[in-house]
């Protein structure tokens, strides 16, 4: 039996000390905040995406980087482990579009509740209002020897798991300290960045469609004539830009290209109507028009879309809005039709840490070991979680990535 500090009492610390405390050992998890889970309470708005349930190798494809690392802590806890493990602790979960799974109750409290009555049961200590100042090692074993909190107070431990989250929605106390624990004792930690993120737009007519969300719309992001990313789904504008679901996915898969394009913009078109082919939405344009030929083409085009996007469509359109319908040329309903089903904006940034879902950076992953979570340098040193350089697409798999790998990092502790 061993004694195991697990620092952070997120997704990550709170899942690897269930199961450590169920294997026996003292766990004692350390959490500055006055609760548990604070990221974990907000996440999916406040619902708490619990999974994805998917096939185990339908994980890989959603991961942003170092998929491979994955590989044992996936197969060895995964998504139907997690949904089975969180029904038998008394949450009834439902799955919605896109395998997304969320407690029945839509309620991420229920989660962290699941969680505090498992570590309570299996016998785990919590240490609230506790910081972790310094992770203590041997020089000459390598191996940890406790943590030395914020008041001064030396914790003596066998083994050390770092649960402290990334650097994103920093208001729940994910602030950076695990990136700081590793590089003290010597490990690489990769650059960071904000990942799954609203983005920011140039053209002044974005803002005036603000609040406007669209549903089932088709995204095609492009570097010059290169398509860099295609998705279909949710999405809505703000007053700086872009946002939901699909633009989240999306931002985690053109941040490192948006960095990198001309002029630090890369061009974005929207499908308004994609479940049509441009001659059948030719063909219900020109319904529109044959029922009211003497009509002027402001007062058509109104059926088609949300009345907060008519005026910019107007604007965009090149038919100028009073024009009569039986003046319209096919060459100019052409055009229009070519703005439907690919409406321009340009992407020139990413929102800030502050707005970020997760963070895509952090401890290196060559310096753990994938299949016990264990620092490859210092012994009895964990990682597990967002702290790691690993992040997904939106869907429930950045909470899969929590869960296996406290869940390894719990069973490898001897």
């Amino acid at each position: 039996m061993s004694k195991v500090l697990i620092i952070g009492g997120g997704a990550a610390g709170m899942m690897a000390g269930v199961f450590a405390a169920r294997n026996h050992h003292e766990v004692h998890i350390l959490e500055k905040n006055e609760k548990l889970g604070k990221k974990v309470f907000i996440t999916g708005k406040g619902r708490c995406n619990v999974t994805n349930a998917c096939d185990t190798e339908e994980l890989f494809p959603a991961m942003m980087s170092n998929p491979k690392f994955l590989y044992s802590s996936f197969y060895s806890f995964t998504p139907q482990d997690v949904m089975e493990f969180f029904e038998e602790a008394g949450v009834p979960l439902k799955v919605e579009r896109g395998n997304r799974v969320f407690p029945q109750s839509d309620h991420s409290s229920d989660i962290i509740r699941a969680l505090e009555r498992e570590l309570k049961k299996a016998g785990a200590k919590i240490h609230l209002h506790t910081s972790v100042k310094e992770i203590v090692k041997e020089s000459e074993t390598d191996s940890v020897t406790g943590v030395i909190l914020t008041d001064g107070t030396f914790m003596e431990g066998d083994a050390v798991i770092v649960a402290t989250g990334g650097f994103s929605y920093q208001s729940t106390g994910s602030t950076g300290d695990g990136y700081r624990f590793a590089r003290e004792l010597g490990l690489k930690v990769t650059d960071i960045a904000p990942s799954l993120v609203p983005l920011k737009t140039k053209e002044d007519y974005i803002p005036k469609l603000q609040g406007l969300s669209l549903k089932n719309t088709g995204l095609t992001i492009k570097n010059g004539k290169k398509v860099l990313y295609e998705d279909f789904g949710e999405m809505m504008f703000t007053h700086f830009g872009v946002t939901g679901p699909m633009i989240l996915s999306a931002s985690a898969h053109i941040g490192t290209k948006l960095e990198k394009a001309p002029n630090g913009e890369l061009s974005a078109y929207l499908d308004l109507k994609p479940a049509l082919t441009k001659e059948q939405l030719d063909a219900r344009i020109l319904r529109e028009f044959e029922a009211g030929p003497n009509k002027q083409f402001k007062n058509v085009i109104g059926v088609l879309f949300p009345s907060s996007l008519t005026p910019v469509m107007l604007e965009l359109g090149g038919i100028p809005a009073e024009k009569k319908i039986h003046d319209i040329s096919r060459e100019e309903r052409q055009h229009f039709i070519d703005l439907i089903k690919a409406f321009p904006f340009t992407i020139t940034g990413m929102g800030e840490f502050k707005e970020a879902i997760i963070t895509r950076g952090g401890v290196s992953v060559k310096e753990i070991n994938p299949g016990t979570m264990e620092s490859k340098k210092i012994s009895g040193l964990y990682f597990a979680g967002e702290v790691l350089d690993l992040d997904a697409v939106t869907g429930g798999y950045n909470l899969q990535i929590a869960w296996s790998t406290a869940y390894l990092a719990a069973q490898a502790i001897q």
